[in-house]
């Protein structure tokens, strides 16, 4: 198995990040920005999770960082991407909600809970709930959770989320967290959860892929890589008796300075390549090549057009 391909005459979906970090971060704008990327026909909107900013981090950013720049100074100016989705659900009637990625392991199940049922709600059911585990390990330390076993603790926050959306009453016992057994009176719109996407770049990553969410956040890579990292998920899913066929893949592109016409004729080559590869969504990002919200339109505006 290396593939999955949308089912049959279905379009693949072309989704934007909203304005959220460096010269984009501007709250007041996001309404205007995501009314207006609705109506040029976006299928989707999504923010991104950052933390803090720590001037010597122990880690690069995997997606370029060097020793001198160990990550974009974009990551430097970042608004919460609770708020960035609230002001954009009350905007849009169509397009789906996403957040790729929130940085799962450092939330605590309960209020994250409220939070993401609350978006589902206030949206009337249009959320798609993306989890990683990040790379920054400062992150971590500051909202005082342990870096080691960051997989297990996500492995355990699903577990909660499913308890709180679905339980009645909704418990749960694990070594992070007790929930005892209460009533939530708060239920998402979609039943029974909010589909939920996992990030990762690795085969243990993918087979959790497989085993429990709905579909892989990606990232652009060469087709090797994610073809091979995919047939991990595809596989993981039969093994665990579940469908392959229906796991959805959301491939996000960051265009980056220097690009063809200012990134946006770069972007639909790959288009290309994720339709042949039957991916189901693409995630085109403008936060590296935009100067600032009203230049982030434009640029969108071409790329829907093209």
């Amino acid at each position: 198995m290396t593939t999955t391909p949308r089912p049959a005459g279905a379009p693949m979906r072309l989704g934007l990040a909203l304005p959220q970090y460096g010269a984009l971060a501007d709250p007041a704008a996001v309404p205007r920005f995501a009314t207006a990327a609705e109506s040029l026909g976006f299928a989707s909107l999504w923010v991104g999770d950052r933390v803090l900013a720590p001037r010597a981090p122990s880690d690069r950013y995997p997606g370029g960082g060097t020793p001198e720049h160990p990550y974009p100074r974009e990551f430097e100016t970042f608004a919460d991407p609770f708020t960035t989705l609230a002001a954009a659900a009350a905007v849009t009637r169509t397009a789906r909600l996403g957040t790729s990625a929130l940085t799962g392991p450092v939330y605590s199940p309960v209020l994250l809970a409220r939070a993401l049922t609350s978006l589902d709600l206030a949206s009337s059911g249009r959320l798609d709930v993306g989890f990683g585990l990040g790379w920054l390990r400062e992150e971590y330390f500051a909202t005082g959770v342990p870096w080691a076993d960051r997989g297990l603790r996500l492995e355990e926050l699903l577990d909660a989320l499913d308890a709180l959306w679905t339980g009645d009453p909704a418990e749960h016992e694990g070594p992070q967290w007790r929930i005892a057994p209460s009533t939530v009176g708060l239920r998402p719109a979609q039943q029974p959860r909010p589909p939920v996407l996992l990030g990762g770049f690795s085969p243990p990553a993918l087979a959790r892929v497989g085993r429990r969410a709905d579909g892989w956040l990606a990232g652009w890579m060469p087709e090797r890589y994610l073809t091979g990292l995919w047939s991990v998920a595809l596989e993981a899913a039969e093994k665990a008796g579940r469908d392959p066929g229906a796991l959805r893949r959301v491939l996000r592109i960051n265009p980056r300075p220097g690009t063809a016409v200012e990134a946006v004729a770069d972007v639909h080559p790959c288009l290309d390549v994720a339709r042949e590869l039957g991916i189901s969504e693409v995630l085109v990002d403008l936060h590296f090549v935009a100067k600032d919200v009203g230049h982030a339109l434009d640029l969108a505006a071409e790329l829907a057009g093209g």
